[in-house]
């Protein structure tokens, strides 16, 4: 029973979006898990997006098509008394890209790593560090509980990048992101709210030998979540960014990204130690520039002590 509750609180949020984009629209960030446990899942995303670009780079029409294979760990731990845990995301991903260049049709394809993702994450209010049996325990109670947690994921700039290449899988840069949020579970429904910011390091080897600086991104995103039983749930994910815009050799490039996302995703549980999860991701920019896509993402997940 106490593995299928775990399920019911985290491991089945174990699903990717796209990785070169700032909208995540993933419930769980916040669940109160037992300390010394692991998790571990697999992912694949295919994602199919409408680009819009600058006009004077004289593209038009572009598409892309992207397929993300994705290995994701989670190690819970004892932080000061509270629930924490340390999440590391790997990918790797094929991309290819059409459309428009100078009035002749153009096509391009990327394969390779993605960059890394780490995130540290303890919770503030709520969600005492407990081990398996405590939890256990106090998860049988069935109280109401609300969590408010902190944490901070750091984009790596690992993946694969070329400088003499516009189109990289990787930023060749750092990406900080501080974070805030709030869960609220209450009798069969769980409520859950995210606010970060994505701070930019400069890229001094983009494309052609220029230097590309980024204004910080503004996030925010919410989710409700209706828990059917243990392990087996269903959810719907809204999210919205505001920001990053970028400057060329300082030059700015009047780029402010505006960008609306939307999920709804299904849990279902295996036996007591896994399952999988499947999700649909729609995100639209409502700015000239920017990008419309759709994603589909089936993740399975294990855990273990």
């Amino acid at each position: 029973m106490l593995f299928r509750i775990l399920f019911n609180t985290s491991v089945l949020s174990i699903c990717f979006t796209p990785f070169s984009y700032g909208l995540e629209p993933e419930p769980f960030k916040w669940s109160h898990l037992p300390i010394d446990t692991n998790f571990a899942g697999v992912a694949y995303v295919r994602t199919e997006a409408d680009i819009f670009v600058d006009p004077v780079l004289e593209l038009e029409d572009v598409e892309m098509e992207l397929d993300t294979w994705a290995l994701k760990y989670i190690h819970t731990f004892d932080l000061l008394g509270k629930s924490a845990r340390i999440d590391v995301t790997q990918a790797y991903q094929e991309g290819y890209w059409k459309g428009i260049l100078q009035g002749e049709r153009a096509s391009t394809e990327r394969s390779g790593a993605s960059d890394t993702f780490v995130r540290l994450a303890a919770n503030l209010y709520g969600a005492p560090s407990l081990d398996l049996k405590e939890f256990a325990q106090y998860k049988a109670q069935g109280k109401d509980e609300t969590i408010i947690g902190a944490a901070l994921t750091v984009r790596l700039p690992t993946g694969d990048y070329r400088k003499e290449r516009l189109i990289n899988l990787s930023n060749n840069r750092y990406t900080i992101r501080p974070q805030i949020g709030i869960q609220h579970n209450t009798g069969p429904w769980t409520m859950e709210w995210t606010g970060e910011v994505a701070f930019f390091t400069d890229n001094n080897s983009f494309f052609d030998g220029n230097k590309l600086e980024q204004d910080p991104l503004w996030i925010t995103h919410g989710h409700v979540i209706y828990n059917i039983k243990p392990g087996f749930w269903v959810g719907t994910s809204l999210a919205y960014d505001y920001g990053g815009e970028t400057k060329v050799n300082g030059v700015d490039k009047d780029n402010i990204k505006q960008n609306t996302a939307w999920a709804f995703s299904l849990a279902y549980p295996f036996n007591k130690v896994s399952g999988a999860k499947l999700a649909y991701i729609r995100s639209q920019t409502e700015e000239t520039t920017g990008l419309d896509s759709e994603s589909i993402a089936l993740g399975i997940s294990y855990l273990w002590q």
